[in-house]
């Protein structure tokens, strides 16, 4: 739900009841983010990240993330979140002369809760309670504050807020090893890797020598078929997991490749 009057809010409040959700998503742009009740996971390939009522989060932008929301027992799942756009963050960083002076490999970094970053939580809170909502110019004054107020919780932020550099190219074959689980369109890998997409389709063949729609549909197949065969996973857990949209698709694919249905298995 977004708090603010426009079609572009970047400030939002999350609200899930009883059952928990999960799914995936790519990160644009940074976000802080405040867990007020139940819990969440957050898997970026190479680690989980667990965040549960009372935990700050910064995540950076430019990032595949499969997240799980779940509700505390009887209860709900509540968070506040902040995005920050790279219009507002070049503004600043003109203003104030901040700059990136050190790559930051950090994906998702855990805040320690203070007066600082309660207090501009709680301002929000009180605003989506009292049923205020915020004007575009209010809300980017907001916002404003709530990057001034991250350099003085977490100084290495800099290196991360006001680095605007596009992804570079990078290890193909380590890239999709990481990350073929996420179901996302090409264009979005290939962005991911430094890759114009006719770029990326031409180095991936080199590579693997067959086109990224086949080598995605077996590298997943075969993470199913080694989760269900080896770890006693069952096919409706797994086939998200391992990036398929659809059960009845997994389902046929699979047959499709090693002759019987994943649930004989």
């Amino acid at each position: 739900m977004a708090i603010v009057s426009n079609n572009n809010a970047r400030i939002s409040y999350s609200c899930y009841y009883k059952e928990n959700r999960q799914g995936e998503q790519f990160v644009e742009e940074h976000i802080l983010s405040f867990q007020l009740s139940g819990s969440l996971l957050l898997n970026t390939g190479s680690k989980v990240y667990e965040f549960n009522a009372g935990d700050f989060r910064f995540i950076k932008r430019n990032q595949l993330i499969k997240f799980v929301k779940q509700p505390q027992p009887e209860g709900e799942f509540r968070s506040i979140s902040v995005h920050f756009d790279q219009d507002l963050l070049r503004d600043i960083s003109l203003e104030y002369g901040y700059t990136a002076t050190l790559p930051s490999s950090e994906s998702i970094i855990s805040l320690k809760p203070g007066p600082l970053l309660t207090g501009y939580v709680d301002s929000i809170l009180s605003l989506h309670r009292d049923g205020v909502v915020l004007t575009r110019e209010l809300q980017a004054l907001k916002l404003r504050e709530g990057v001034l107020m991250l350099i003085e919780v977490e100084p290495k932020l800099k290196d991360i807020l006001f680095n605007f550099s596009q992804p570079h190219k990078i290890d193909l074959q380590a890239f999709m090893e990481k990350n073929f689980r996420f179901n996302v369109q090409m264009q979005r890998f290939a962005y991911l890797t430094g890759r114009s997409l006719a770029t990326f389709k031409r180095d991936f063949k080199k590579i693997f020598d067959t086109t990224p729609g086949n080598w995605l549909l077996n590298r997943r197949l075969k993470e199913a078929h080694y989760l269900i065969k080896e770890k006693n996973r069952s096919a409706s857990h797994v086939y998200l997991e391992v990036g398929f949209e659809d059960l009845s698709h997994f389902s046929y694919a699979f047959k499709g490749k090693y002759g019987i249905s994943p649930s004989r298995l």
